[in-house]
């Protein structure tokens, strides 16, 4: 059977550097140049490798998306080689329009009910221990895209039951039901980034808030208790200060978040929220100190640090992987 190719309307990205330098707190010559020389630790090498390859078919072949994709991860070619993705779900058009983010916005035409069965055999092919499961907002439907978070856990634990499975879901404009609803399945991690500090929020995510995250994180964890582990991340670089991260961290361990990642943001293009500067290493060690200091069980930071980067290693394993993921180990 034939499948149906997926094809979206989408807008013109927002973002950009007018109107937000103010909230960003810095003039026009205290930005980076959106083509200029990044610090040598962003050096990475291109994807490629027999692995990477194999991955890259097997997406394709399924019709699936991946977050690796389409928000241009620095650090496709290293998971991908390690037999290890994103999966992104109910399609690659957002609803919303935050500053920050590669991912198309615009009107959603997305909706495959066999999507979680597809996702969950590429999971079982791959033989992954862990399987991270995001998507993009999808406002536009009645529950938020709840249920396809639903089918997806219920379609992995039936087709590869031993694999852990992370769900990094959106705020489901901070409606109640659609979030038990996810939780009720007991993913092994939950997952939503509040991804700037509150200031940043009415330039970086707009259509969300600060409290709004907040709760949803606090709220997951109250219903699934023990069984579930709560992550949360953030982006440096939008002209945030040092104690305004520690702050927001501090917040975060208040709503009982237990893993953390913080990375730095980079600019997709001109028309996305500039770099106001490229924190250094060892700002980031700096902040992991204080982020286990304040009682973080897990804390991932660095320049390339993202969301979903080594998620495997974030929760404690009880096998070393079996498919690529073991061959790479």
């Amino acid at each position: 059977m034939a499948t149906r190719e997926h094809q979206t309307r989408s807008r013109a990205k927002p973002g950009g550097i007018a109107n937000v330098l103010d909230v960003l707190g810095v003039g026009p010559d205290e930005i980076e140049p959106h083509r200029g020389r990044k610090p040598k630790w962003f050096k990475v090498p291109a994807p490629g490798g027999a692995r990477y390859r194999q991955l890259q078919h097997l997406i394709d072949s399924a019709n699936l998306h991946t977050v690796c994709r389409e928000a241009a991860c620095p650090n496709i070619g290293e998971c991908w080689q390690r037999g290890t993705a994103t999966f992104m779900i109910l399609g690659d058009v957002c609803t919303r329009r935050c500053g920050f983010c590669h991912v198309k916005s615009g009107r959603p035409t997305w909706n495959d009910p066999l999507e979680p069965a597809r996702v969950a055999r590429s999971v079982a092919r791959l033989g992954l221990r862990h399987a991270v499961i995001t998507s993009v907002d999808r406002d536009d439907l009645p529950d938020y895209g709840a249920s396809a978070f639903v089918g997806v856990i219920r379609e992995i634990r039936r087709q590869s039951p031993r694999t852990k499975v992370e769900v990094l879901t959106p705020d489901f404009r901070g409606a109640e039901a659609p979030l038990a609803r996810v939780i009720a399945e007991r993913p092994d991690v939950f997952n939503h980034n509040v991804e700037v500090v509150p200031r940043l929020y009415r330039v970086a995510r707009r259509g969300s808030t600060w409290e709004r995250s907040r709760q949803v994180l606090r709220a997951a964890k109250e219903l699934g208790g023990d069984e579930v582990v709560t992550k949360s991340g953030l982006m440096v670089g939008l002209g945030e200060s040092f104690e305004e991260m520690v702050q927001a961290l501090g917040e975060l361990r208040e709503s009982r978040v237990q893993v953390l990642t913080v990375g730095q943001y980079l600019r997709p293009t001109e028309l996305h929220l500039p770099v106001v500067r490229y924190w250094h290493p060892d700002e980031f060690a700096r902040l992991e100190r204080a982020a286990y200091e304040l009682g973080f069980e897990h804390v991932a930071a660095g320049p390339l640090v993202r969301s979903s980067y080594h998620a495997d290693q974030h929760v404690p394993q009880s096998e070393p992987g079996v498919g690529p993921l073991r061959e790479s180990a």
